[in-house]
């Protein structure tokens, strides 16, 4: 990142937080060589980064009204759900007020009524529960030293589940090396009944479950896929003919 200009440089107790632009991209960075979130200046609702964009697959088998975002970071999900969906409503949920501080000075997030922004602990806030069900629940939740271990946890899923409604859907990001995890597979198909995931080929393992099994078949799919793309900027259909059961 050396080539780029600093915009932003801060620190918390859980470590820095840096923002980096090229004129083209701008970066959030929590490590030396580190991309937490990515856009593109002129198209921000455009998904940079792989595993964001596989996390959009549960879109082909839902319409959602009520999303949770667990982990703000630069706001891309967000940005992306916000132009895809209309009169979606979007919670997202940052451990870090400082975080999400940057994401609305640099990342030009969007705001509405419809958007709410929390600053908590996101394992604890499922604990908690949600005020009202989700139609999507997506957890990315990352810190300076990598992937959030206790999303791997039972009482974490189970707790996803209850905030889930009935046929809602969960979209999981996880390290590749979690592909062959067979405790985690069973603990989501406790919660679970159409659990489907992708390996990104960028170190990402998305984990796509949802609570009721989705009869579409490939055609079908294929096609919202296709309609999809022209929306979200992106090939979606590249994700789904990678997606697998499990």
């Amino acid at each position: 990142m050396s080539h780029q200009n600093l915009l932003h440089d801060s620190a918390d107790e859980l470590g820095p937080i840096r923002v980096f632009d090229d004129g083209q991209y701008r970066i959030l960075s929590f490590a030396e060589g580190d991309e937490q979130s990515r856009i593109r200046l002129s198209t921000p609702h455009i998904l940079q980064h792989e595993y964001t964009q596989a996390m959009m697959l549960p879109l082909l088998f839902t319409e959602p009204k009520r999303v949770c975002i667990l982990g703000l970071g630069g706001g891309t999900l967000l940005h992306a759900l916000h132009h895809a969906v209309p009169a979606i409503h979007i919670t997202a949920v940052e451990l870090r007020q400082e975080v999400m501080d940057a994401a609305e000075m640099y990342f030009k997030l969007p705001r509405n009524k419809r958007i709410t922004l929390e600053v908590d602990n996101a394992i604890e806030h499922m604990a908690k529960g949600l005020p009202k069900k989700v139609d999507v629940l997506m957890t990315d939740l990352y810190n300076t030293d990598g992937m959030d271990r206790n999303v791997l946890q039972a009482s974490f899923i189970a707790h996803c589940a209850n905030n889930i409604k009935e046929d809602g859907w969960l979209a999981l990001n996880c390290w590749v090396n979690d592909k062959n995890n067979n405790e985690l597979t069973e603990i989501i198909k406790k919660h679970f009944n159409d659990i489907r995931a992708l390996d990104t080929g960028s170190g990402n393992w998305v984990i796509i479950a949802g609570k009721r099994v989705n009869t579409d078949n490939a055609k079908e799919l294929k096609s919202k896929a296709q309609k999809l793309s022209h929306t979200l900027g992106f090939s979606l259909t590249k994700w789904l003919s990678r997606l697998t059961e499990l």
